[in-house]
Protein backbone atom coordinates (compact mmCIF):
# COMPACT_ATOMS: atom_id res chain seq x y z
CA UNK A 1 0.00 0.00 0.00
CA UNK A 2 2.96 2.26 0.67
CA UNK A 3 4.49 1.70 -3.04
CA UNK A 4 0.81 2.47 -4.76
CA UNK A 5 0.36 5.48 -2.36
CA UNK A 6 3.88 6.90 -2.74
CA UNK A 7 3.56 6.03 -6.70
CA UNK A 8 0.28 8.28 -6.96
CA UNK A 9 1.96 11.04 -5.15
CA UNK A 10 4.75 11.04 -7.47
CA UNK A 11 2.97 10.47 -10.29
CA UNK A 12 0.93 13.67 -9.60
CA UNK A 13 3.63 15.83 -8.37
CA UNK A 14 5.67 15.06 -12.05
CA UNK A 15 2.90 15.79 -13.43
CA UNK A 16 2.64 19.81 -11.38
CA UNK A 17 5.78 20.23 -12.61
CA UNK A 18 5.40 19.69 -15.88
CA UNK A 19 2.60 21.86 -16.32
CA UNK A 20 5.17 24.43 -14.41
CA UNK A 21 6.94 23.77 -16.73
CA UNK A 22 4.77 24.96 -19.67
CA UNK A 23 4.61 28.29 -18.11
CA UNK A 24 7.63 29.49 -19.78
CA UNK A 25 10.87 27.83 -17.89
CA UNK A 26 11.19 26.61 -21.04
CA UNK A 27 13.88 23.81 -19.90
CA UNK A 28 12.61 20.75 -21.88
CA UNK A 29 15.66 18.51 -20.37
CA UNK A 30 13.78 18.92 -17.15
CA UNK A 31 10.21 18.54 -18.53
CA UNK A 32 10.22 15.86 -20.93
CA UNK A 33 5.76 16.64 -20.92
CA UNK A 34 6.62 20.32 -21.71
CA UNK A 35 5.99 20.00 -25.65
CA UNK A 36 2.83 17.65 -25.02
CA UNK A 37 3.54 14.86 -27.57
CA UNK A 38 0.87 14.00 -29.82
CA UNK A 39 0.84 10.11 -28.73
CA UNK A 40 1.25 10.32 -25.14
CA UNK A 41 -0.27 12.47 -22.57
CA UNK A 42 2.05 14.42 -19.75
CA UNK A 43 1.14 11.53 -17.41
CA UNK A 44 3.13 8.71 -19.59
CA UNK A 45 6.40 10.57 -18.58
CA UNK A 46 5.72 10.68 -14.89
CA UNK A 47 5.94 6.86 -13.44
CA UNK A 48 7.09 6.65 -9.88
CA UNK A 49 10.47 6.36 -9.05
CA UNK A 50 10.30 3.22 -7.52
CA UNK A 51 7.61 0.94 -8.87
CA UNK A 52 6.30 -2.29 -8.35
CA UNK A 53 7.70 -5.36 -9.35
CA UNK A 54 6.64 -7.53 -11.85
CA UNK A 55 5.66 -10.41 -9.46
CA UNK A 56 4.14 -7.29 -7.26
CA UNK A 57 2.09 -5.79 -10.00
CA UNK A 58 -0.57 -3.12 -9.24
CA UNK A 59 -4.13 -4.40 -8.83
CA UNK A 60 -5.81 -3.82 -12.65
CA UNK A 61 -6.68 -0.19 -14.07
CA UNK A 62 -4.76 1.38 -11.28
CA UNK A 63 -2.35 3.28 -13.83
CA UNK A 64 -0.55 5.65 -11.53
CA UNK A 65 1.06 2.66 -9.49
CA UNK A 66 1.78 0.87 -12.69
CA UNK A 67 3.77 3.15 -15.17
CA UNK A 68 3.99 1.13 -18.26
CA UNK A 69 0.53 0.33 -18.20
CA UNK A 70 -0.06 4.65 -17.96
CA UNK A 71 2.18 4.98 -21.14
CA UNK A 72 0.26 2.50 -22.72
CA UNK A 73 -3.07 3.81 -22.04
CA UNK A 74 -2.06 7.32 -22.69
CA UNK A 75 -0.68 5.97 -26.32
CA UNK A 76 -3.45 6.54 -28.97
CA UNK A 77 -0.99 6.56 -32.25
CA UNK A 78 2.08 5.12 -33.76
CA UNK A 79 4.82 5.47 -31.77
CA UNK A 80 7.71 6.47 -34.09
CA UNK A 81 11.12 6.11 -32.84
CA UNK A 82 14.48 6.59 -34.45
CA UNK A 83 17.42 4.94 -32.96
CA UNK A 84 21.12 5.22 -33.56
CA UNK A 85 23.72 2.49 -32.72
CA UNK A 86 27.53 2.23 -33.71
CA UNK A 87 28.09 -0.25 -36.54
CA UNK A 88 29.06 -3.10 -34.65
CA UNK A 89 26.15 -3.14 -32.59
CA UNK A 90 23.70 -2.67 -35.55
CA UNK A 91 22.91 -6.92 -35.57
CA UNK A 92 22.33 -6.76 -31.84
CA UNK A 93 20.28 -3.68 -31.37
CA UNK A 94 18.16 -4.76 -34.43
CA UNK A 95 17.07 -7.83 -32.35
CA UNK A 96 16.34 -5.86 -29.40
CA UNK A 97 14.30 -3.73 -31.18
CA UNK A 98 12.18 -6.87 -32.24
CA UNK A 99 12.38 -7.82 -28.48
CA UNK A 100 11.04 -4.48 -27.17
CA UNK A 101 8.32 -3.94 -29.67
CA UNK A 102 7.51 -7.85 -29.32
CA UNK A 103 6.95 -7.24 -25.04
CA UNK A 104 3.64 -4.67 -25.88
CA UNK A 105 1.98 -6.34 -28.60
CA UNK A 106 -1.07 -3.81 -28.44
CA UNK A 107 1.21 -0.98 -29.53
CA UNK A 108 1.78 -0.18 -32.98
CA UNK A 109 5.66 1.01 -33.42
CA UNK A 110 7.36 2.64 -36.30
CA UNK A 111 11.03 2.16 -34.91
CA UNK A 112 13.88 3.11 -37.32
CA UNK A 113 17.57 2.07 -36.82
CA UNK A 114 20.43 4.10 -37.54
CA UNK A 115 24.29 4.03 -37.41
CA UNK A 116 25.96 6.46 -35.49
CA UNK A 117 29.54 6.07 -33.89
CA UNK A 118 29.60 6.24 -30.31
CA UNK A 119 33.17 8.31 -30.92
CA UNK A 120 31.53 10.84 -33.21
CA UNK A 121 27.54 10.67 -31.24
CA UNK A 122 28.40 14.45 -30.19
CA UNK A 123 28.98 16.17 -32.98
CA UNK A 124 26.52 14.29 -35.71
CA UNK A 125 23.99 15.28 -32.63
CA UNK A 126 24.98 18.97 -31.69
CA UNK A 127 24.51 19.79 -35.71
CA UNK A 128 20.74 19.72 -34.52
CA UNK A 129 19.13 18.81 -31.97
CA UNK A 130 15.83 18.37 -33.35
CA UNK A 131 16.48 16.47 -35.91
CA UNK A 132 18.79 13.63 -33.76
CA UNK A 133 17.52 10.49 -33.09
CA UNK A 134 15.43 10.14 -30.24
CA UNK A 135 17.51 7.40 -28.53
CA UNK A 136 21.72 6.75 -28.95
CA UNK A 137 24.19 5.71 -27.80
CA UNK A 138 27.54 7.77 -27.14
CA UNK A 139 30.86 7.82 -25.18
CA UNK A 140 30.72 9.52 -21.25
CA UNK A 141 32.99 11.94 -21.75
CA UNK A 142 30.42 13.75 -24.32
CA UNK A 143 27.90 14.20 -21.43
CA UNK A 144 29.48 17.44 -20.83
CA UNK A 145 28.55 19.32 -23.70
CA UNK A 146 25.39 17.53 -24.98
CA UNK A 147 23.86 18.32 -21.64
CA UNK A 148 24.78 21.83 -22.10
CA UNK A 149 23.10 21.67 -25.26
CA UNK A 150 20.38 20.49 -24.19
CA UNK A 151 20.52 17.75 -25.84
CA UNK A 152 19.85 14.77 -23.24
CA UNK A 153 16.68 14.46 -21.23
CA UNK A 154 17.03 13.58 -17.86
CA UNK A 155 16.42 10.04 -16.28
CA UNK A 156 13.20 11.01 -14.66
CA UNK A 157 11.57 7.74 -14.36
CA UNK A 158 12.13 4.33 -13.70
CA UNK A 159 9.36 2.71 -15.52
CA UNK A 160 11.32 -1.39 -14.91
CA UNK A 161 14.18 -1.10 -12.84
CA UNK A 162 16.18 1.07 -11.04
CA UNK A 163 18.77 2.65 -12.94
CA UNK A 164 21.19 4.65 -10.80
CA UNK A 165 21.16 1.79 -8.31
CA UNK A 166 22.00 -1.16 -10.46
CA UNK A 167 24.72 -0.27 -12.11
CA UNK A 168 28.43 0.06 -11.08
CA UNK A 169 28.78 3.63 -9.17
CA UNK A 170 31.80 4.91 -11.97
CA UNK A 171 28.96 4.22 -14.50
CA UNK A 172 26.77 6.33 -12.51
CA UNK A 173 28.97 9.02 -11.86
CA UNK A 174 29.89 9.70 -15.61
CA UNK A 175 26.24 9.58 -16.70
CA UNK A 176 25.66 12.04 -13.80
CA UNK A 177 26.10 15.90 -14.07
CA UNK A 178 25.32 18.42 -11.41
CA UNK A 179 23.48 15.64 -9.14
CA UNK A 180 21.21 14.98 -11.81
CA UNK A 181 21.45 11.21 -14.01
CA UNK A 182 21.22 12.39 -17.76
CA UNK A 183 21.71 9.19 -19.38
CA UNK A 184 21.69 4.83 -19.12
CA UNK A 185 24.68 2.81 -18.28
CA UNK A 186 25.09 0.39 -21.26
CA UNK A 187 29.24 -0.54 -21.17
CA UNK A 188 31.91 -0.52 -18.80
CA UNK A 189 34.70 -1.57 -20.58
CA UNK A 190 36.76 1.70 -22.01
CA UNK A 191 39.37 1.85 -19.92
CA UNK A 192 42.96 0.30 -18.88
CA UNK A 193 45.15 -2.07 -17.42
CA UNK A 194 47.75 -4.42 -17.65
CA UNK A 195 48.01 -7.65 -20.19
CA UNK A 196 50.43 -10.21 -19.89
CA UNK A 197 52.33 -13.52 -20.14
CA UNK A 198 52.02 -15.52 -17.38
CA UNK A 199 55.00 -17.69 -18.50
CA UNK A 200 56.99 -14.83 -17.92
CA UNK A 201 55.88 -13.14 -15.27
CA UNK A 202 53.81 -14.68 -12.05
CA UNK A 203 51.20 -13.14 -10.46
CA UNK A 204 53.23 -11.51 -7.58
CA UNK A 205 55.80 -10.08 -10.28
CA UNK A 206 52.62 -7.94 -11.64
CA UNK A 207 51.92 -6.16 -8.57
CA UNK A 208 55.06 -3.97 -8.90
CA UNK A 209 55.86 -2.16 -12.31
CA UNK A 210 59.80 -2.11 -11.03
CA UNK A 211 59.65 -6.03 -10.10
CA UNK A 212 58.26 -6.23 -13.78
CA UNK A 213 60.98 -4.55 -15.90
CA UNK A 214 63.27 -6.18 -13.54
CA UNK A 215 61.53 -9.50 -14.96
CA UNK A 216 61.16 -8.64 -18.13
CA UNK A 217 65.17 -7.91 -18.53
CA UNK A 218 66.10 -10.87 -17.68
CA UNK A 219 63.92 -12.62 -20.04
CA UNK A 220 65.31 -9.82 -22.96
CA UNK A 221 61.08 -8.90 -23.58
CA UNK A 222 59.69 -5.66 -23.65
CA UNK A 223 56.73 -3.88 -21.81
CA UNK A 224 54.78 -1.45 -23.68
CA UNK A 225 52.84 1.49 -22.90
CA UNK A 226 51.71 4.98 -24.82
CA UNK A 227 53.65 6.80 -22.22
CA UNK A 228 53.26 9.74 -24.57
CA UNK A 229 50.00 9.95 -24.47
CA UNK A 230 47.92 11.77 -22.15
CA UNK A 231 45.40 9.01 -21.71
CA UNK A 232 47.96 6.73 -20.43
CA UNK A 233 50.25 9.06 -18.44
CA UNK A 234 47.44 10.33 -16.48
CA UNK A 235 48.20 6.95 -14.58
CA UNK A 236 51.50 7.57 -13.30
CA UNK A 237 50.63 11.39 -11.85
CA UNK A 238 47.04 11.31 -10.39
CA UNK A 239 48.60 7.56 -8.80
CA UNK A 240 50.71 9.39 -6.84
CA UNK A 241 47.58 11.59 -5.61
CA UNK A 242 48.43 14.61 -8.05
CA UNK A 243 45.02 15.50 -9.69
CA UNK A 244 43.75 16.77 -13.09
CA UNK A 245 40.47 18.07 -13.18
CA UNK A 246 38.17 19.80 -15.97
CA UNK A 247 36.87 23.09 -14.21
CA UNK A 248 32.94 24.45 -13.95
CA UNK A 249 33.42 25.98 -16.79
CA UNK A 250 33.74 22.61 -18.82
CA UNK A 251 36.69 24.01 -20.86
CA UNK A 252 39.60 24.53 -18.91
CA UNK A 253 41.30 22.43 -16.23
CA UNK A 254 42.52 22.63 -12.90
CA UNK A 255 46.53 20.26 -12.60
CA UNK A 256 48.58 19.87 -9.80
CA UNK A 257 51.04 17.86 -11.44
CA UNK A 258 54.10 20.13 -10.60
CA UNK A 259 53.22 20.34 -6.68
CA UNK A 260 55.06 18.65 -4.44
CA UNK A 261 56.17 14.94 -5.66
CA UNK A 262 55.68 16.26 -9.05
CA UNK A 263 59.31 15.78 -9.60
CA UNK A 264 59.30 12.26 -8.31
CA UNK A 265 56.79 11.48 -10.23
CA UNK A 266 58.87 12.27 -13.53
CA UNK A 267 62.35 10.93 -11.84
CA UNK A 268 60.06 7.65 -11.65
CA UNK A 269 59.41 7.31 -15.45
CA UNK A 270 63.05 8.52 -16.50
CA UNK A 271 63.94 5.51 -13.92
CA UNK A 272 61.61 2.88 -15.43
CA UNK A 273 62.48 4.27 -19.04
CA UNK A 274 66.06 4.16 -18.90
CA UNK A 275 66.85 -0.04 -19.09
CA UNK A 276 64.83 0.01 -22.37
CA UNK A 277 62.64 -2.29 -21.32
CA UNK A 278 59.38 -0.25 -20.70
CA UNK A 279 59.09 1.36 -24.01
CA UNK A 280 57.13 4.12 -25.20
CA UNK A 281 54.58 2.36 -28.03
CA UNK A 282 51.24 3.36 -29.23
CA UNK A 283 48.28 0.24 -29.82
CA UNK A 284 49.02 -0.72 -33.05
CA UNK A 285 52.89 -1.10 -33.10
CA UNK A 286 52.12 -2.96 -29.90
CA UNK A 287 49.67 -5.49 -31.48
CA UNK A 288 52.76 -6.10 -33.86
CA UNK A 289 55.24 -6.86 -31.17
CA UNK A 290 52.81 -8.87 -29.45
CA UNK A 291 52.39 -10.87 -32.11
CA UNK A 292 56.15 -10.85 -32.65
CA UNK A 293 56.67 -12.27 -29.52
CA UNK A 294 58.76 -9.36 -28.34
CA UNK A 295 56.44 -7.76 -26.42
CA UNK A 296 55.02 -9.85 -23.04
CA UNK A 297 53.41 -7.10 -21.10
CA UNK A 298 51.38 -4.01 -21.90
CA UNK A 299 49.19 -1.71 -20.68
CA UNK A 300 45.80 -1.39 -22.89
CA UNK A 301 42.19 -2.04 -23.10
CA UNK A 302 40.17 -4.69 -24.17
CA UNK A 303 40.25 -4.29 -27.68
CA UNK A 304 43.76 -5.70 -27.11
CA UNK A 305 42.30 -8.48 -25.49
CA UNK A 306 42.15 -11.00 -28.73
CA UNK A 307 46.20 -9.71 -29.76
CA UNK A 308 46.90 -11.00 -26.50
CA UNK A 309 45.01 -13.86 -26.33
CA UNK A 310 46.18 -15.45 -29.57
CA UNK A 311 50.02 -14.75 -29.02
CA UNK A 312 50.33 -15.69 -25.50
CA UNK A 313 47.32 -18.79 -25.48
CA UNK A 314 46.75 -20.68 -22.61
CA UNK A 315 49.36 -18.37 -20.80
CA UNK A 316 47.63 -15.34 -21.84
CA UNK A 317 46.81 -13.08 -18.49
CA UNK A 318 45.44 -9.57 -17.55
CA UNK A 319 45.21 -7.77 -14.35
CA UNK A 320 44.90 -4.27 -12.81
CA UNK A 321 47.54 -1.66 -12.98
CA UNK A 322 50.45 -2.57 -10.83
CA UNK A 323 52.42 -0.09 -8.68
CA UNK A 324 55.57 2.00 -9.37
CA UNK A 325 57.93 4.17 -6.89
CA UNK A 326 57.94 7.74 -6.70
CA UNK A 327 60.51 9.47 -4.06
CA UNK A 328 60.67 6.35 -2.21
CA UNK A 329 56.34 5.56 -1.77
CA UNK A 330 55.01 2.78 -3.57
CA UNK A 331 51.95 4.17 -5.61
CA UNK A 332 49.29 2.50 -7.04
CA UNK A 333 48.77 3.31 -10.90
CA UNK A 334 45.42 5.12 -11.74
CA UNK A 335 44.04 4.89 -14.78
CA UNK A 336 40.89 6.50 -16.99
CA UNK A 337 37.94 4.82 -16.77
CA UNK A 338 35.18 4.70 -20.10
CA UNK A 339 31.58 4.04 -20.14
CA UNK A 340 29.40 3.85 -23.50
CA UNK A 341 25.79 5.58 -22.18
CA UNK A 342 22.69 5.44 -23.94
CA UNK A 343 20.72 8.83 -23.85
CA UNK A 344 17.17 10.17 -25.09
CA UNK A 345 16.95 13.09 -26.77
CA UNK A 346 14.33 15.58 -25.08
CA UNK A 347 12.86 16.93 -28.19
CA UNK A 348 11.61 13.34 -28.80
CA UNK A 349 7.35 13.28 -29.78
CA UNK A 350 7.18 10.08 -27.69
CA UNK A 351 9.67 10.49 -24.77
CA UNK A 352 7.93 8.21 -22.48
CA UNK A 353 8.50 5.56 -25.28
CA UNK A 354 11.83 6.66 -26.01
CA UNK A 355 12.59 6.74 -21.75
CA UNK A 356 11.33 2.91 -21.71
CA UNK A 357 12.72 1.93 -24.64
CA UNK A 358 17.00 3.41 -23.46
CA UNK A 359 15.83 1.16 -20.17
CA UNK A 360 15.51 -1.81 -22.36
CA UNK A 361 18.71 -1.15 -24.25
CA UNK A 362 20.80 -1.12 -21.39
CA UNK A 363 18.91 -3.48 -18.83
CA UNK A 364 20.90 -6.92 -17.59
CA UNK A 365 19.42 -9.09 -19.89
CA UNK A 366 20.55 -6.64 -22.75
CA UNK A 367 24.29 -6.00 -21.03
CA UNK A 368 24.49 -9.50 -21.11
CA UNK A 369 23.93 -10.13 -24.45
CA UNK A 370 26.21 -7.30 -25.67
CA UNK A 371 28.70 -9.04 -23.58
CA UNK A 372 28.15 -12.05 -25.47
CA UNK A 373 27.58 -10.90 -28.71
CA UNK A 374 30.49 -8.52 -28.97
CA UNK A 375 32.70 -9.13 -25.45
CA UNK A 376 31.52 -5.81 -24.17
CA UNK A 377 31.93 -5.57 -20.13
CA UNK A 378 28.78 -4.83 -18.76
CA UNK A 379 28.04 -2.07 -16.18
CA UNK A 380 25.40 -3.49 -14.76
CA UNK A 381 26.08 -4.85 -11.48
CA UNK A 382 24.08 -8.07 -11.93
CA UNK A 383 25.30 -9.02 -15.43
CA UNK A 384 28.68 -8.05 -14.38
CA UNK A 385 29.19 -9.89 -11.65
CA UNK A 386 27.75 -13.38 -13.93
CA UNK A 387 30.64 -16.35 -14.02
CA UNK A 388 30.74 -15.38 -17.02
CA UNK A 389 32.06 -12.34 -17.55
CA UNK A 390 34.08 -12.94 -14.38
CA UNK A 391 36.16 -15.67 -16.28
CA UNK A 392 37.03 -12.76 -18.99
CA UNK A 393 40.37 -11.95 -18.02
CA UNK A 394 40.29 -8.64 -19.98
CA UNK A 395 36.91 -7.76 -18.59
CA UNK A 396 37.44 -9.10 -14.90
CA UNK A 397 40.76 -6.56 -15.09
CA UNK A 398 38.71 -4.01 -15.80
CA UNK A 399 36.67 -4.01 -13.11
CA UNK A 400 39.62 -5.11 -10.67
CA UNK A 401 41.41 -1.64 -11.99
CA UNK A 402 38.01 0.01 -11.45
CA UNK A 403 38.49 0.72 -7.98
CA UNK A 404 41.78 3.14 -9.06
CA UNK A 405 40.10 4.42 -12.16
CA UNK A 406 38.45 7.66 -12.77
CA UNK A 407 35.78 8.78 -15.34
CA UNK A 408 37.65 11.24 -18.35
CA UNK A 409 36.75 14.69 -17.64
CA UNK A 410 39.50 17.49 -19.48
CA UNK A 411 39.38 20.03 -21.30
CA UNK A 412 40.99 20.32 -24.63
CA UNK A 413 43.82 21.78 -23.69
CA UNK A 414 45.48 18.89 -21.59
CA UNK A 415 46.20 16.67 -24.55
CA UNK A 416 49.48 18.30 -26.21
CA UNK A 417 51.31 19.42 -23.28
CA UNK A 418 50.78 15.97 -21.62
CA UNK A 419 52.22 14.25 -25.07
CA UNK A 420 54.99 16.19 -24.81
CA UNK A 421 55.83 15.74 -21.58
CA UNK A 422 55.34 12.08 -22.18
CA UNK A 423 57.62 12.27 -25.64
CA UNK A 424 60.52 13.82 -23.16
CA UNK A 425 60.17 11.56 -20.58
CA UNK A 426 60.32 8.36 -22.65
CA UNK A 427 63.11 9.48 -24.43
CA UNK A 428 65.19 10.27 -21.58
CA UNK A 429 64.80 13.84 -21.28
CA UNK A 430 67.38 14.54 -23.57
CA UNK A 431 68.22 18.27 -23.32
CA UNK A 432 68.39 17.58 -19.30
CA UNK A 433 65.65 20.13 -18.50
CA UNK A 434 65.25 20.43 -14.97
CA UNK A 435 62.05 18.38 -13.98
CA UNK A 436 60.20 20.91 -11.89
CA UNK A 437 60.53 23.46 -14.81
CA UNK A 438 59.39 20.94 -17.30
CA UNK A 439 56.40 20.43 -15.22
CA UNK A 440 55.96 23.95 -14.59
CA UNK A 441 55.61 24.55 -18.43
CA UNK A 442 53.50 21.55 -18.85
CA UNK A 443 50.86 22.36 -16.35
CA UNK A 444 50.99 25.80 -18.06
CA UNK A 445 49.45 24.52 -20.57
CA UNK A 446 47.17 22.31 -19.35
CA UNK A 447 45.24 24.86 -17.49
CA UNK A 448 45.69 27.51 -20.22
CA UNK A 449 42.63 29.03 -21.27
CA UNK A 450 40.75 28.46 -23.92
CA UNK A 451 40.56 31.19 -26.41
Amino acid sequence: MKKKVLATLLATALAASCLAGCGGSGDAAQTPAAEAPATETPAAEAPAAEEPAAEEAAPAGDAAADPIANLIAATTGTVTLKVWASEEDQDLTTKLLDEFKAAYPDVTFDITLGAESESTAKDTILTDVEAAADVFSFADDQINELVKAGALQEVVANYTYDVANENVSGAVEAATIDGKLYAYPMTADNGYFMFYDSSVFSESDVQSLEKMVEVAQAANKKIAMDISNGWYIYAFFQGAGLDLKLNDDGLTNTCTWNAAGGTDVAQAILDLTASNVLVDMGDEDMATQIAEGNVVACVNGTWRAETAAEAWGDNYAATKLPTFNAGGKDCQMSSYSGYKLVGVNPHSANIGWAMLLAEYLTNEASQTARFEARGLGPSNVAAASSPAVQANPAIAALAAQAAYATPQRVGGNFWSPAETLGQILASGNPDGTDLQELLDTTVEGITAPVE
